[in-house]
Formats: C-alpha cells, sequence, structure tokens
C-alpha cells in the first residue's frame, strides 16, 4: 500500500504557481519540484493543510492569501509626509523612494506628488501578493531518522536566520 502524506515523511511535489500582485496583474512562476520533511520543515499553512493524507499521483489546486506569503497590504502605512528633507531628483510618482537618514534606511512607495507633500506607501514592495499552486504529489515515503535531523537542524537555522 502506498504511503500518504503524514508527519515525518519525506514529500515530493510537482508544482506551479500565479502570483496575483496588489496592482491586479498576475505573474506566473515556472514548474518546480520540491522535497521537504512534512512536519519538520515549516511549509505555509495552505499548503501543509492541501497535503496532509495525499498519495503520490494526487493532484490539486490550492489558494494562499496574502498573509501566509508576505502579508496583506495595509491601508493605515499610506501616510501623506512632507517633502521637506527629501532629495527632490528622487520623488517621481510610481517609484520606490529609499533615503538614508540618522542611520536607518527611509523606503517607501510614491503614489502622489503634491506641491510641498508627497503621499507615501511604506507597506512592502510584496505585501497584498496571493497565489494559486497546481501541484501534483510525486512520492511520499518516511523519513528516515538522519533526514529528519538533518531536516530539524535546517529548519532550526532558518528560525534564527542562518539558513
Amino acid at each position: 500500500m502506498a504511503e500518504y502524506v503524514d508527519l515525518d515523511h519525506k514529500v515530493t511535489i510537482k508544482y506551479s504557481m500565479e502570483t496575483y500582485l496588489p496592482d491586479g496583474s498576475v505573474a506566473n512562476q515556472p514548474e518546480r519540484t520540491f522535497t521537504f520533511i512534512y512536519g519538520v520543515e515549516s511549509q505555509i499553512p495552505s499548503l501543509e493543510n492541501a497535503l496532509k493524507g495525499a498519495r503520490p499521483g494526487d493532484k490539486m489546486r490550492i489558494r494562499v492569501p496574502a498573509d501566509e506569503l508576505y502579508g496583506e497590504h495595509d491601508p493605515s502605512l499610506i501616510r501623506e509626509i512632507p517633502k521637506q528633507g527629501l532629495i527632490k531628483q528622487r520623488i517621481k510618482e510610481g517609484t520606490f523612494y529609499r533615503q538614508m537618514k540618522k542611520g536607518s534606511l527611509v523606503s517607501f512607495k510614491i503614489l502622489e506628488v503634491k506641491q510641498n507633500s508627497v503621499v507615501a506607501d511604506f507597506n512592502p514592495p510584496t505585501a497584498g501578493i496571493s497565489a494559486t499552486v497546481d501541484l501534483e504529489v510525486l512520492s511520499v515515503v518516511k523519513a528516515t531518522q538522519k533526514e529528519i535531523n538533518a531536516a530539524m537542524e535546517a529548519e532550526n537555522k532558518r528560525q534564527i536566520g542562518c539558513g
């Protein structure tokens, strides 16, 4: 009997993805193959939930909300700020403005240029991106203890910013 996706199983999937950008455009990502240890190497919740109990050959389409990828777009981060102190040559509607101020990087998208101010969006450029993923489970096998240990170590490094 074929294995199914469960804790401590090495899962290989083939997937393609469409990402939906906040401006309404769609970007297609090429097909890729990805292997991970289920329950050890963290994945986005939509993917983990969809795969639970899946078997090799299963195909599915999952919708991944923005909050699982890069975060929702927060309207409260759009503010009108004075032009004073900004570098004039960099003030152009629709562009990203970056400047070091008091040892910190200030970064925002200029939405509108007014006479004495600009309307600035301080959301990260990736905020609001969601996706649809078409995937196929290629294989599911019980991971060895060595594979589980290596995956745990890699996951721990990722969580502290080393991986």
